[in-house]
């Protein structure tokens, strides 16, 4: 049932919050919807991503000091690091991409005597060269953000085309790289059909030069080089420009689902906001394999022109002609292919969040015996969804279609106006048109496939861009006050907030309250009467309507409900501070977690399932009052704490952890039920706990 944690074996090159995210160990267990038990400011953002990369840094430490800065145009400080040999070796390495074959020789060794190849060694990811600052997370997104903001005034004002120029802005010298390598590809490959005839005409005994023929094959073999690296290092800049443009989008889309008001959340669920940097993100990534595509089918088919103008004469026009109906046809087609991509990701949006809400809510239907009626509920959701996929595959098959036949109609269009205008046909000019043809099916053929990743770009751009519009926290809420500049660590003066902004009743109500350093309050009430929602006030996650709330030095929340990261259970305790071994210590014994570690096989490095799965109800809120107290903040706000823990472990870590540990510092808040108040009152020195039961709540 436990595992012991390892080192990973996967494969990270960079110690960044997203990089590590998108792994598939930490990335989809994360649970956006869920309140951030900890540190809800910029030091909870900063706890959070130290949380994620704590894993690699220390690795990445050990592979060297410095931070592997690769050059704009070539990456050879990146990958040939350490490499002593002249800078034409090293130009030459990087032209023919040849530092790859040092890192596979590594994994993979010949065995004379069978003939066959055998593995070495698995790679780890020490054998992984630095990654490229330029290609970090850490460097990329702050350009795109910064650049995003600019431009839309705030989050709320992007739009498609505001969000599609900062994508172009963080990767646009990769753009104009790729744009020149794709045009010397071009170029490199047209020289074959140019010259075609030129040879035949040679091989048939017209000579204009001495050594024509040999200028002739140099040439033949020049171009073709030329087109095999142009085309290499093309594809592999495209590569590197679509993992970091899906790269910033995930960063993006992952600080807005922090930054969500309650509102904006209510409409888009954890899964939805989950597709967002899965699919809509990676469908954007993958576009770049596409962008040069709209003007490269210009270039190529005017070049392909010249040819055929050249050795056809005026049928040339009819090839054009029949290359214009041809891209015609996909027009409406691609249309089509939009609307039905777009009905497709709303209704996989409608399963998506259908099924979240089954799962999360699986042992009621079970206890109910509502299984099938709910299953059916998913299975028509997802009846629909495949009735848009069935009419998209239907578009998508007559696309291909016009796909395969378009460059035969194209030929024989060609052919059929020679012979009826009278133009002759010689091998040489035949060879060239056939060649020519050739080339030009490699536009034709992939126009299909640029129209419909264009179309789910688009989607997939315009559902982004609308999930950015969304309203977050308001910023403003919480006014913040340097550590130690006063004596009050929370203030509330006439405060009204609501979590609905446009209704007209607040759900709290002239609301004053005082919390000086040092004191412990208890806040009781009956269910529903506002106790976690004016906690949630002081966190600043509901808005505020009008008065002033103050706080004064840092914060740690402990939810009702515990908030588990996957991981080793160490790895939730620390999240993202570094190990003091006596603080650690004192920890685990003030929230009685060391006789659960002691049962458990592998202690404190056990790896916690999706959730806390593995765990019980008071394992995981034990080790969430662990993570708080471990902060060591100024300000401690609980959230009716031991609701699932017995009473026997509620009184201990009521001893160890309000009375104790924390003692020292400047106040503890504990909102919670009559139970807590109790144990105030009964406990020596219950004068100094405060009790607040006048609020008034609507």
């Amino acid at each position: 049932m436990f595992q012991k944690a390892r080192e990973p074996t996967d494969i990270v090159v960079e110690e960044d919050v997203v990089d590590i995210m998108v792994d598939k160990e930490v990335g989809t267990t994360m649970d956006l919807g869920a309140t951030m038990d900890i540190m809800q400011d910029e030091d909870g953002m900063r706890a959070l991503s130290q949380s994620l990369n704590n894993r690699n840094s220390q690795r990445g430490r050990d592979r060297g000091r410095g931070q592997g800065r690769g050059s704009d145009f070539f990456l050879k400080p990146v990958f040939l690091r350490g490499f002593s040999g002249s800078s034409h070796l090293v130009l030459l390495l990087v032209l023919l991409i040849s530092w790859v074959c040092k890192k596979t020789k590594m994994g993979r060794s010949e065995d004379p005597k069978r003939s066959v190849t055998i593995a070495r060694k698995t790679l780890d990811q020490e054998d992984v060269p630095q990654l490229a600052s330029v290609d970090s997370v850490k460097e990329a997104f702050p350009i795109f953000r910064n650049k995003l903001e600019s431009d839309s005034g705030n989050r709320n004002g992007v739009t498609r085309l505001i969000l599609v120029k900062a994508l172009i802005f963080s990767i646009w010298r990769e753009i104009l790289l790729t744009a020149f390598f794709a045009l010397v590809h071009t170029l490199a490959t047209y020289v074959g059909p140019y010259l075609i005839d030129t040879l035949v005409q040679y091989l048939n005994g017209r000579r204009e030069f001495k050594n024509e023929g040999c200028l002739l094959v140099s040439v033949f073999l020049i171009a073709k080089l030329i087109e095999c690296l142009a085309q290499r290092h093309w594809l592999f800049r495209l590569q590197q420009a679509g993992i970091r443009v899906r790269a910033v989008l995930i960063a993006i889309i992952y600080n807005k689902g922090l930054t969500l008001s309650c509102q904006s959340k209510q409409g888009h669920t954890s899964g939805e906001i989950i597709n967002f940097m899965t699919l809509d993100a990676e469908r954007i990534g993958d576009f770049s394999w596409y962008m040069h595509d709209p003007w490269m089918v210009l270039v190529q088919v005017s070049l392909a022109l010249a040819i055929l103008y050249k050795n056809l004469g005026l049928a040339s026009v009819a090839a054009f002609g029949a290359t214009i109906f041809v891209m015609l046809a996909n027009v409406p087609l691609g249309s089509l292919e939009e609307k039905f991509q777009d009905n497709i990701m709303k209704s996989k949006d409608k399963r998506m969040k259908a099924t979240s809400e089954i799962l999360r809510n699986m042992r009621i239907l079970k206890l109910q015996g509502w299984e099938m009626k709910f299953l059916s509920k998913i299975v028509e959701l997802r009846n629909i969804e495949t009735g848009w996929l069935k009419r998209y595959v239907y578009t998508s098959a007559l696309t291909t279609f016009v796909y395969w036949v378009a460059p035969t109609f194209v030929s024989v269009a060609t052919f059929c106006a020679c012979f009826l205008m009278g133009i002759p046909l010689e091998s040489g000019k035949i060879l060239s048109a056939l060649a020519t043809f050739r080339i030009l099916q490699e536009p034709i053929y992939s126009l299909p496939d640029t129209i419909s990743n264009i179309v789910q770009a688009k989607v997939s751009i315009d559902r982004i861009a609308s999930f950015l519009r969304l309203d977050d926290l308001q910023s403003d809420v919480v006014e913040k006050l340097p550590r130690g500049s006063s004596d009050t660590a929370i203030e509330i003066v006439d405060g009204n907030f609501s979590w609905d902004v446009s209704s007209h009743e607040p759900t709290l109500r002239d609301i004053n309250l005082r919390v000086s350093h040092g004191m412990r309050v208890a806040v009781c009430g009956t269910v529903g009467s506002g106790k976690s929602s004016l906690l949630s006030c002081i966190l600043g996650e509901v808005p505020k309507i009008s008065g002033s709330l103050k706080l004064c030095g840092t914060k740690a929340y402990v939810a009702q409900s515990p908030w588990i990261q996957s991981g080793m259970i160490e790895e939730n305790i620390l999240f993202g501070k570094e190990m003091h071994k006596e603080r650690y210590e004192q920890v685990l014994e003030a929230c009685s977690l060391k006789k659960d570690l002691e049962i458990l096989s592998f202690g404190d490095q056990t790896i916690i399932g999706e959730r806390g799965i593995n765990l019980s109800g008071g394992q995981k809120q034990r080790i969430q009052i662990a993570r708080a107290l471990y902060h060591d903040a100024d300000i401690y706000l609980f959230d009716d704490p031991f609701s699932a823990v017995d009473a026997h472990t509620g009184t201990h870590l009521f001893k160890e952890c309000l009375l104790g540990t924390s003692r020292f510092k400047n106040s503890d808040l504990c909102y919670s039920s009559s139970r807590v108040l109790t144990c105030c009152r009964s406990h020596p020195g219950h004068e100094r706990w405060k009790d607040y039961t006048s609020w008034k709540i609507q």
